[in-house]
């Protein structure tokens, strides 16, 4: 089982290189990051951008620019619409988002024509979280995307945590869903949801895993705090996957990781689009970028 991101890295050099291509890529934390994973030998990278801006920046970084493919667009929409086509026909394995806002970026992945959304598809953030004070890798989502699931929504969610652990090697991951309390409440939408997921896993209807809900967040994550409640689980005090009820909780929950853990390293892609890709944010830092890639790398086809 992999544990840290020192990990998927040794992993990903014993495999073939993934194609990444990086949509609108002219700033310093896409290109640093992008050299640094080609450093590493994990993937091989095509910046799509205004050209003369990314060798500017390789020049500030004191970056060879001929480590990249470089295909100059001017203009950041047209740039991401480009990237995104080349992930569609086939010239890359991994898409990446660069400088574009998150709008712009999913506008692309979304687009009908020349898109990357399969049929009837529904798209998900996941984020990986290495905390110290955690005993291995925590899978979570949604943070991103889908501001409120709706049950099949949910289901969905769970399917790409579950396949995210298992790039992971574990074999059999542990999915908590969570909401504010472990008590069953009906009058609280997220209990009962979790409650039916937990069940539907009971019964093999979400593939090979062990789903337990409605999971309070302690309880999740908290061996102690489990025994306390006296609650039996084969799911709490050692979560793999947290399965958030919305995007505030699950936004926050990354965000108070970030901003408030020292140590602490994360990644995260969209799931569910023809090819794995890269969402950071345009604020986060070289680390999670990198981290991000070898993320996409890791669950690439």
């Amino acid at each position: 089982m992999i544990t840290n991101f020192e990990q998927v890295f040794e992993e990903l050099r014993s495999k073939t290189k993934k194609r990444m291509v990086a949509a609108w890529a002219v700033d310093d934390h896409t290109i640093t990051a992008a050299s640094k994973a080609i450093e590493k030998g994990i993937v091989e990278v095509t910046l799509v951008g205004d050209k003369d801006k990314i060798e500017a920046v390789c020049a500030k970084e004191n970056i060879n620019p001929s480590i990249f493919s470089i295909v100059d667009n001017k203009d950041e929409l047209k740039s991401v619409a480009q990237a995104v086509g080349m992930v569609r026909d086939g010239e890359g394995d991994i898409l990446m988002k660069g400088l574009c806002s998150t709008d712009k970026y999913m506008r692309g992945i979304l687009n009908k024509e020349r898109g990357l959304l399969p049929p009837k598809a529904v798209l998900s953030h996941v984020s990986v979280v290495s905390n110290p004070n955690y005993h291995k890798f925590l899978i979570i989502g949604d943070m991103a995307v889908i501001p409120a699931p709706d049950f099949k929504q949910k289901q969905a969610i769970c399917k790409y945590l579950v396949n995210t652990a298992k790039a992971f090697g574990i074999e059999k991951p542990k999915v908590a869903a969570i909401a504010a309390t472990e008590q069953m409440l009906e009058g609280m939408p997220a209990c009962v949801e979790a409650a039916m997921l937990a069940k539907m896993g009971e019964r093999g209807q979400l593939g090979n895993c062990a789903i337990d809900g409605p999971l309070a967040l302690d309880v999740a994550i908290n061996a102690e705090a489990a025994a306390i409640k006296k609650l039996k689980s084969e799911v709490a005090g050692d979560a793999d996957c947290l399965l958030f009820p919305n995007i505030e909780s699950a936004n926050v929950f990354y965000k108070t990781n970030s901003m408030l853990c020292k140590e602490v390293r994360q990644a995260a892609i969209v799931a569910g689009a023809m090819a794995p890709c890269v969402l950071s944010s345009r604020a986060d830092s070289i680390d999670t970028k990198l981290n991000s890639i070898a993320l996409a790398a890791l669950t690439a086809k």
